[in-house]
């Protein structure tokens, strides 16, 4: 098997040194060569695996500083048939990455937008002359930067030396220990694991709405390693949420958990089971 995974691209994203690691892990444990394809956003990435146009998609869920990417659960709860194979956690090291002669130059410093969040405080006080952009990707950002001499990016090493330019400084996210969760999301049905992920959709906003299926799991001794809120975009304080759970959703007891939630529930979304893979980036290739 030789499967194909889309990645939110250009080539030189944080998401793509998820997937390089991914895809390394595969021909490892599987001896599969995987095909990498980047697309252009996050919810065009999951598009893809929804569609099976790939077998999996590499997608960021969360970010040890910012927290989710809102993105990525928003489609995935409007993607009915996708199922999580795998959490990722990724280490992220942010660099300064632009042709200007000296920092003072730099009138401009595109990123993601959880890249400049992410390294905030040390670009207001190194750069507070610039003005921060917006961009779909880091590596986008990087593109910019190779075009301008007064414009720098926050990227990756990988992304500077896939794109041949310098690096002006170094580990400038606010947080040293900053780390990025991504999922692994397939089409297919997934495996066994250590986490699941589930959202749901409360009936009425209502004392106690929410506590009773959380009750459900606590009763049971299930732990939620996480829980979010997102809005329904249907009416104003209408939430979605969105639990993972430490543990495996075979159990008998979260097997019963998930049937009495049910009824506490308007739409009860299971995204399936999957372990957590701690990764590291891959060298990069030579600069071109």
């Amino acid at each position: 098997m030789n499967p194909s995974i889309a990645y939110l691209g250009p080539p030189g994203t944080y998401t793509e040194a998820a997937t390089l690691a991914y895809a390394e892990y595969l021909q490892q444990t599987h001896g599969w060569s995987s095909q990498l394809t980047p697309r252009a956003t996050i919810a065009q990435t999951l598009q893809a695996a929804a569609a099976q146009e790939v077998a999996y998609a590499v997608v960021p869920v969360e970010n040890s500083i910012e927290g989710g990417v809102t993105v990525t659960l928003d489609t995935l709860w409007q993607l009915e048939c996708l199922q999580i194979h795998k959490a990722l956690v990724l280490p992220i090291t942010h660099s300064l990455i632009s042709r200007a002669s000296e920092r003072e130059r730099i009138t401009k410093v595109y990123s993601h937008p959880q890249a400049l969040a992410q390294c905030q405080g040390w670009l207001a006080k190194q750069l507070p002359q610039a003005e921060l952009v917006a961009t779909p990707s880091t590596s986008e950002a990087v593109l910019h930067a190779k075009e301008d001499t007064l414009v720098a990016a926050v990227a990756s090493i990988r992304a500077a030396q896939l794109y041949g330019l310098p690096i002006l400084a170094q580990a400038i996210n606010d947080y040293p220990e900053n780390c990025t969760r991504f999922w692994v999301v397939s089409a297919h049905s997934g495996n066994r694991g250590s986490h699941t992920s589930l959202a749901f959709s409360l009936p009425a906003n209502v004392p106690g709405a929410l506590l009773k299926p959380l009750q459900v799991f606590a009763q049971r001794g299930i732990n939620l390693s996480r829980i979010e809120s997102r809005p329904t975009k249907l009416a104003l304080g209408e939430y979605l949420f969105f639990i993972d759970l430490e543990a495996d959703s075979h159990q008998t007891t979260v097997q019963s958990a998930l049937e009495e939630i049910r009824g506490y529930t308007e739409v009860l979304k299971l995204f399936g089971s999957y372990d957590v893979l701690s990764v590291q980036p891959l060298a990069a290739p030579p600069t071109l």
